[in-house]
C-alpha cells in the first residue's frame, strides 16, 4: 500500500531545476536511500514530501491518516526544555503524563508522607498505564542511552548542535510513524551509535526515505534507491550495492547508445553532403531523420566531481608533536602525545563526540596552543585543513560573495595534475558548477554544495599535507568516491577524523584511537581491522581464567605478560609488525581485486584464491603477534 505518491512534480529555484517530472511512490515495507550531488534537491525533496516546502506543478498525495516525521538536519527546539521533555513534546498526553510523573516522584521524595501527592500519583500512573506512556519513557531512555545522552534533565540550551541531533533522532524514531523521513541521520554519531542505529532500522515496520553519506549504513538498511541527477529522478529496486552494479551497466549502456547514435549520424550527414534530390518521400524521411539525428541531446554520463589538482614537493619533516598536553574545564582531552608524522602517512583518528579529535587538529595547524609540549611544522610544508564547520566559507557566506569570485582568491588559472592551466570557471565546472551557479552569491548554495566548494578551495591550493575534520558530513556519496580515489594517490600526508566506516577503510592505514584520560592508542590497518583488534581484546577479556592459586583467578598468558617488558628485539619486532600487517593488507586488496576481474580463467581464480587465502592466514598470524606485544608494552 502506497503511503506517498508523487505525480509530475516540478521544482525550480531559478538557477537551478531540481525536479523536471518526478513520479514515484513509497510503500509501507520500503527503505529507500535518496542519493544524488550535493545539490541536487534531495533535502528539498523530503522538505516537499513533509509539506515544509511548496512544489511548482504536480501533486503529492499522502494515505489518509498516514503518520510522517521528518528529521531536518538542523532540527529547531526549545532551548528551555530537558532532554526528555524535547524527545517528548509532540508526544500530547504521554509527555504531560511522564513530566507530571517525574515531578511527583521528585516531590514525593522530599515529602513522602503526603497523602495529596500519592493520591495524585497513583491517578498518574493509572493514566500512563491506559495510555501506554510507560512503555514510550522506557523507549525513549533507551533510545538516548544508545545515542550516547545519558543525562536526561540536562537543559537543551547547553548542549552541542550533535546532541540536539541526537535528541531530534531519539524523537522521530520513538515516534513510530508510517514515514520517517531523515536527512542525514548519521551525522554526529560515532561508530556505535551508527551500528545501532543501523540495527534499530533493520527492525523498523514503517517505511523509510532517508539521506546519508554513510556508505555501509546505505548498503544494509535500504532495499530501494531513488537517485536524483540533474533533474531526473531514477529508480533502483535493491540495496546501494545492487544500485552501483545497475548503474554502471547503464552508463556503459548510455554510452554504447551514445556511440551508435553518432555512428548513424555521421554517415547521414554524409549522404546529405553529397547533396540528393528530394525527388521522392523516401529521400524526404531521410532528410528528415538525419536533422532529427543531429537534434538529438544526449545527458552527460552522470556528471561527475573531476578532482585533478597538482600537488607539491613534501619535505621529510612534516608535523612533530613532543609530549603535547590539552585539558579544558579540568577534564584531560590529550595527554602526552608523541608522534613524528611522516609524508607517507595515513592516519584515522577516531573517538567518542568531545573527545578532543578536533581541538588535536588545531594543536597540529598551530591554531591553539597547547598546554605543554610542543609542535614543529616542516619548512615545506603546506597544510589543507578541511574542518568541520568551514569558518572560512561562512565568512564568505555572510559577505555575499560570488561563488567564481571565492575561486579567484586562489588564481584566474589552475594547474591541474597533467601540468595545464585551466581557468578557476572550468575548475569549477570539474566541480560541478555549471555558469549559472557560479555567478550566484555563496548564500544561495545548498549545505553540501558549499561544503563541496570550500574542498575545491583547499585542494587548488595544492597542499602537500591534508587534514579532514569529518569530510563526509554534507557531501554526497559520489563527491566521497572520487574523493577516495584522489587521497589513494595523493603524493603527500593524509589525516582523517571521520565517523564514517566507509572512508576510513578506504583512506587510512593506521588508526589513533583517543581514550579517556586522554590517551591515544595506535592500531595498524584501516578502521575495519581496528574493530578486529577491538573484537580480540574484548574476547581476551572475556577468556576463563587458567590457574587458580589461594583462590586468587591468574591467567598465565597475564602473569607472563607482568612478567617483564618488551626486550630490544620484540620492541623492533612490534614497530616492524605495524608496517607489516598494512603491506599483507595492501597485497590482499589488490589481489582480490585482481580476482573479480580473471573469473573466466579457472587457474588464475585458483592461484589468486590460494594467494588471498595465504595472505589472510599471514595477517592473522601477525595480528595475533602484534597483540601479544601490544599487550605487553602496554
Amino acid at each position: 500500500m502506497s503511503i506517498v505518491t508523487l505525480q509530475s512534480v516540478k521544482k525550480d529555484f531559478g538557477i537551478k531545476e531540481l525536479l523536471k517530472d518526478a513520479n514515484f511512490s513509497l510503500d509501507t515495507n520500503d527503505k529507500v536511500g535518496l542519493i544524488g550531488t550535493n545539490g541536487s534537491g534531495k533535502s528539498t525533496l523530503l522538505k516537499m514530501i513533509a509539506k515544509l516546502e511548496s512544489i511548482d506543478s504536480g501533486q503529492i498525495l499522502v494515505n489518509s491518516g498516514a503518520k510522517i516525521v521528518y528529521l531536518p538536519q538542523q532540527p529547531d527546539m526549545d532551548e528551555n526544555h530537558t532532554v526528555l521533555e524535547q524527545v517528548f513534546a509532540d508526544s500530547g498526553e504521554q509527555m504531560n503524563l511522564v513530566k507530571e510523573y517525574e515531578e511527583l516522584s521528585d516531590k514525593l521524595a522530599h515529602y513522602p508522607d503526603d497523602s495529596q501527592l500519592m493520591s495524585r500519583l497513583s491517578t498518574v500512573m493509572e493514566r500512563m498505564d491506559a495510555t501506554g506512556a510507560w512503555e514510550v519513557e522506557t523507549n525513549a531512555k533507551i533510545i538516548l542511552t544508545k545515542l550516547g545522552i545519558v543525562d536526561f534533565d540536562v537543559k537543551v540550551g547547553t548542549l552541542s548542535g550533535g546532541y540536539r541531533k541526537r535528541i531530534a533522532l531519539a524523537a522521530a524514531l520513538i515516534s513510530e510513524p508510517d514515514l520517517l523521513l531523515m536527512d542525514e541521520p548519521t551525522n554526529h554519531l560515532d561508530a556505535l551509535s551508527v551500528e545501532w542505529l543501523q540495527s534499530y532500522l533493520n527492525r523498523y515496520r514503517g517505511a523509510l526515505l532517508l539521506i546519508t553519506h554513510d556508505r555501509y549504513f546505505l548498503d544494509k538498511v535500504t532495499n530501494r534507491i531513488i537517485e536524483i541527477d540533474r533533474g531526473d529522478i531514477y529508480n533502483y529496486t535493491g540495496n546501494y550495492s545492487y544500485y552501483l552494479e545497475k548503474k554502471a551497466l547503464a552508463e556503459e549502456s548510455a554510452v554504447s547508445t551514445q556511440r551508435k547514435h553518432q555512428g548513424l549520424l555521421r554517415r547521414e550527414l554524409e549522404w546529405l553532403k553529397k547533396g540528393p534530390k528530394a525527388r521522392s518521400t523516401k529521400q524526404k524521411a531521410r532528410i528528415d531523420r538525419a536533422h532529427e539525428l543531429r537534434d538529438t541531446e544526449f545527458k552527460e554520463i552522470n556528471g561527475k566531481v573531476d578532482i585533478s589538482t597538482v600537488g607539491r614537493r613534501i619535505g621529510k619533516k612534516v608535523i612533530e608533536l613532543k609530549n603535547v598536553s590539552k585539558a579544558y574545564n579540568n577534564r584531560t582531552l590529550i595527554h602526552n602525545f608523541t608522534y613524528e608524522f611522516s609524508p607517507e602517512d595515513r592516519i584515522g583518528i577516531i573517538g567518542g563526540n568531545g573527545a578532543g579529535k578536533s581541538t588535536l587538529m588545531d594543536i597540529m595547524t598551530a591554531r591553539i596552543k597547547p598546554d605543554s609540549g610542543s609542535v614543529e611544522i616542516g619548512s615545506t610544508i603546506h597544510i589543507g585543513y578541511f574542518n568541520q564547520h568551514s569558518e572560512e566559507l561562512l565568512t564568505a557566506v555572510d559577505d555575499d560573495q560570488r561563488v567564481i569570485d571565492y575561486i579567484k582568491e586562489e588564481g584566474e588559472f589552475i594547474q591541474i595534475s597533467d601540468g595545464t592551466k585551466i581557468s578557476a570557471s572550468q575548475m569549477l565546472e570539474r566541480f560541478l558548477f555549471p555558469g549559472n551557479q557560479q555567478y550566484a552569491p555563496i548564500n544561495k548554495l545548498s549545505g553540501g554544495e558549499k561544503r563541496r566548494l570550500f574542498l575545491l578551495r583547499i585542494l587548488i591550493s595544492a597542499p602537500n599535507v591534508l587534514i579532514l575534520d569529518e569530510p563526509t558530513n554534507d557531501l554526497d556519496v559520489q563527491t566521497l568516491a572520487v574523493l577516495e580515489d584522489y587521497l589513494e594517490d595523493f603524493n603527500g600526508c593524509v589525516i582523517v577524523v571521520s565517523h564514517d566506516r566507509y572512508f576510513l577503510d578506504r583512506t587510512v592505514d593506521r588508526i589513533f584511537a583517543l581514550e579517556e584520560g586522554g590517551g591515544l592508542r595506535q592500531y595498524p590497518g584501516n578502521y575495519s581491522i581496528y574493530l578486529d583488534y577491538k573484537k580480540a581484546e574484548e574476547a581476551e577479556k572475556q577468556e576463563p581464567p587458567k590457574t587458580v592459586i589461594a583462590e586468587k583467578v591468574i591467567s598465565p598468558v597475564a602473569e607472563t605478560k607482568k612478567a617483564r617488558r618488551l626486550s630490544n628485539w620484540e620492541r623492533r619486532e612490534f614497530e616492524e609488525l605495524e608496517g607489516k600487517i598494512a603491506k599483507l593488507e595492501a597485497e590482499k586488496t589488490a589481489a582480490e581485486r585482481k580476482l573479480a576481474t580473471v573469473a573466466g580463467n579457472y587457474s588464475q581464480v585458483q592461484k589468486l584464491y590460494e594467494e588471498v587465502e595465504t595472505l589472510k592466514k599471514n595477517i592473522d598470524l601477525s595480528t595475533e603477534r602484534w597483540l601479544e606485544l601490544a599487550e605487553m608494552d602496554s
